[in-house]
């Protein structure tokens, strides 16, 4: 048995691999900035949300006890993240001719059942944002004095106060960072609201009495607010998409610095977070990603499509967090016939394990597997493969070398078939597919524009098989054809004999 891999995450902060040192020993706190529930998630926004959670999976794997937090902003982020535009949710609920509340309680159902189809563990909390107003003004009202002034427009918190600002973004040095909208008697360009007075004359669907007037947090405050109330400063990791490291936290972190103190980022706690981790953008070309080009590409759309949404989650752990991830169908498709490979290797690693009769795997409880767990149930035989997946999670969420050592166990012929299959469950439970519960016939999604019967299918190969029997190979490859025109892939050597043509 070899020593646990030491974890080293990269801190966005920092730009360097550290290792992770709890601040409470025996416990890892992390805060990860949900979806502003406005509109539906496209997969790019998905993206985070994989990643958090294979964050979370690997320190439930290394023995931390975990608390993840994700909170729902269901007001105050507006139309321009760099402090500008309209509440993007007062914006939807008038075009819906809503009440912001269903808009909310719509988007944030959709969201979560997004979560559940990518197999992503829920949270020890979701913050709602509203739930924390009165806590929020209390914060702005603790540094106001010191750190804020008031125009007519709302609170403002000058950067100008606290040490370091913009030293996450790299915005003094980084030409284009940092830049937010010009307002009128603010006294320097970055500073940002943390306090929205809603204008004369207007009446919004969300606001409340403060001691600035009737109005609304800012984004940037909501998230100071629901970490610190829940986790404490300061906590281990805060996680969010790289474009939040641009404006997004840095405006956290300088709300942070005066709640706690006014020191500078040298000490990354004073941030208040040790580590700040993000993840890089899923590109796609065509322009289908922007929520503004209409249909664009939420999780919906490849189950409509005939993709399984777990597909998304294997294209996500083939490429590096920090990678930017290009998103293409052939891209997908290639993902899910490897997701296909591997369910087809533990169906038959489960066929093999009750053929022989070999004592059941250990229970998986909810937080799954502890490294420390799955080395002392698997032999010595195992115990290499459980070392390269430790090396590959540990260093900063390698997921692409975890996958391949996954597929290496997968393949593992002539060993026990109850030992393979905890060792199994123990890396899946790192990598959240789920293979030990997915059956083969679940991958096969039929598309919602498809005008073929899975009834005719079966016919028509039925009727194929009948075929080559008789030799007539002209009518078996005329029926393949056939099949093939109306968006059914004949898979010759499948056990399940067939599936949907996948593409655009």
């Amino acid at each position: 048995m070899t020593n646990p891999a030491p974890l080293k995450l990269f801190n966005s902060l920092t730009r360097q691999l550290e290792l992770f040192q709890p601040v409470h020993p025996g416990e890892a706190r992390v805060y990860s900035c949900g979806p502003t529930v406005y509109n539906y998630p496209h997969i790019g926004n998905m993206r985070a949300y994989v990643f958090a959670d294979i964050l979370g999976r690997a320190l439930s794997f290394k023995g931390y006890k975990l608390t993840h937090v994700i909170n729902i902003t269901d007001v105050g982020h507006l139309t321009d993240d760099a402090d500008a535009g309209e509440d993007k949710m007062e914006k939807m609920a008038a075009q819906r001719a809503q009440s912001i509340w269903d808009i909310a309680r719509h988007y944030t159902e959709a969201y979560w059942a997004d979560v559940k189809a990518l197999n992503i563990r829920q949270p020890a909390q979701w913050t709602i944002a509203t739930d924390f107003v009165p806590q929020m003004i209390d914060f702005a009202k603790s540094i106001a004095e010191k750190h804020c002034y008031e125009l007519d427009s709302g609170l403002y918190f000058d950067v100008s106060t606290v040490a370091d600002y913009g030293r996450l973004a790299r915005a003094q040095t980084e030409e284009g960072e940092g830049r937010i909208e010009t307002v009128e008697g603010k006294r320097n360009a970055a500073d940002f609201a943390i306090w929205r007075k809603t204008p004369p004359g207007e009446k919004r669907q969300m606001e409340w009495d403060s001691p600035w007037g009737k109005g609304a947090p800012g984004w940037h405050l909501e998230c100071s607010v629901m970490s610190g109330q829940v986790l404490g400063f300061p906590f281990d990791i805060h996680t969010g998409g790289i474009d939040h490291r641009e404006i997004h936290h840095p405006n956290e972190i300088a709300q942070n610095q005066a709640f706690c103190c006014t020191n500078g980022l040298d000490r990354a706690a004073n941030s208040g977070a040790n580590i700040w981790m993000h993840n890089n953008f899923l590109v796609e070309r065509s322009g289908k990603m922007s929520k503004s080009s209409g249909e664009f590409l939420r999780l919906q759309l490849l189950i409509d499509k005939g993709y399984h949404p777990l597909a998304y989650r294997m294209l996500c752990l083939q490429a590096h967090y920090r990678s930017e991830l290009e998103f293409s169908w052939d891209g997908l498709g290639a993902a899910l016939v490897r997701l296909k490979r591997l369910v087809m290797g533990v169906e038959q690693a489960k066929a093999r394990h009750a053929e022989l009769g070999s004592a059941s795997i250990a229970p998986v409880e909810a937080a799954g597997w502890t490294l420390e767990q799955v080395q002392g149930d698997v032999g010595e035989r195992f115990q290499l493969y459980v070392a390269r997946f430790d090396e590959a999670v540990s260093e900063d969420l390698n997921t692409s070398i975890a996958l391949t050592v996954l597929e290496e166990v997968v393949g593992l012929k002539k060993v026990d078939p109850a030992e393979k299959l905890a060792l199994i469950a123990a890396m899946d439970a790192v990598l959240g597919l789920g293979l030990l519960d997915l059956p083969r016939a679940d991958l096969r999604l039929r598309p919602k524009a498809a005008t073929i019967s899975e009834t005719e299918i079966e016919s028509t190969l039925a009727a194929r098989k009948e075929a080559r029997m008789a030799k007539d190979f002209a009518t078996s490859d005329r029926l393949r054809d056939e099949l093939a025109a109306r968006g059914v892939e004949v898979m010759d050597g499948d056990p399940l004999g067939w599936d949907w043509r996948l593409g655009e």
